[in-house]
């Protein structure tokens, strides 16, 4: 079967000429829909762990994190060279000097050969911005934005605490610096229809930036989206629902984009629904094969003017 969208292994042997492996760290970090300064509750989709391992409350040093991905990754994979991937909450919210010593502190580690810093664009600075700018003579930087929709209604209503406005101004800012941009999606929130989720992929399409993350809305134990999904007023999408949009994702979105993810991995025990979500490879063979009985490949229906 022939390629149909631009993975990122592929991409990460293009560069390196090896298997390259993103190894997950916790930097201990918070966020600014959590501390108060914008809210205290977070996304509704979030728990108090902000999608991370919280290897920082077990007491492991980034160090030691990253020591420990490579022995497993490297057993697994026979991966040779990683990238260090900031996941836990927002990675550039702290003050520069903070954020210098714990990408250097993660730079230092032997076979990292890059950063991938997830976080909100509400949270950059130009410091910061420079801080990472710095590294791209050396290293293979990406700073990874949330933006999860593209319609400020939507936004409002998962508790996000920025609009769309926000996220150009940090594509804005990011730009024509050396780090690579990607963007994370996720579809099915709460009253958006296909028409909705398709705006966003046709709104990603002409910000030029380098990758997206696809991931499916899943419901997390302690979270408001759970109060929503007990009592009814939340529906998870069916998994070839999910299959499909995925698949009309990809068509809408130019060919040279990086689709770094295609779906999320739940933690089993705080999953609440559904259930189908923990099949991943599953979902990732029906997404292929669901392509190739379409022949449709990404980017084939980006100039369409019109969401149908």
């Amino acid at each position: 079967m022939n390629q149909r969208y631009n993975d990122l292994n592929t991409y990460f042997r293009s560069i390196f000429g090896c298997r390259v492996q993103k190894i997950t760290i916790d930097a201990g970090l918070t966020c600014p829909n959590r501390d108060g300064t914008i809210s205290t509750g977070g996304c509704i989709f979030c728990n108090d762990r902000g999608s991370g391992s919280g290897a920082s409350n077990r007491g492991l040093s980034l160090t030691d994190q990253l020591l420990q991905g490579k022995h497993f990754l490297l057993r697994r994979y026979k991966a040779k060279k990683f990238i260090a991937y900031f996941q836990s909450f927002s990675n550039t919210y702290a003050p520069p000097e903070i954020l210098k010593r714990l990408y250097d502190e993660a730079l230092a580690v032997e076979d990292i050969v890059g950063l991938a810093i997830g976080t909100r664009p509400d949270c950059v600075s130009d410091p910061v911005l420079d801080i990472l700018q710095a590294y791209t003579s050396n290293y293979l930087i990406w700073i990874e934005y949330g933006l999860q929709s593209a319609n400020d209604k939507t936004l409002k209503f998962i508790n996000r605490g920025h609009n769309f406005q926000r996220f150009k101004e940090a594509i804005e800012d990011t730009s024509n610096r050396g780090i690579k941009i990607c963007v994370h999606v996720i579809l099915g929130l709460p009253h958006e229809s296909r028409r909705d989720m398709l705006h966003t992929a046709h709104t990603i399409a002409n910000l030029g930036v380098d990758g997206i993350k696809l991931h499916l809305l899943y419901v997390l134990k302690g979270t408001p989206l759970e109060t929503y999904y007990r009592h009814g007023k939340y529906k998870c999408l069916a998994q070839q629902e999910y299959v499909d949009l995925v698949c009309d994702f990809i068509e809408r979105i130019p060919s040279d984009i990086i689709i770094q993810r295609l779906t999320g991995d739940p933690h089993r025990p705080e999953l609440v629904a559904p259930q189908w979500a923990l099949k991943k490879s599953d979902t990732l063979a029906k997404i292929r094969n669901t392509l190739e009985k379409r022949d449709s490949w990404q980017g084939c229906k980006k100039r369409m003017p019109k969401v149908e």
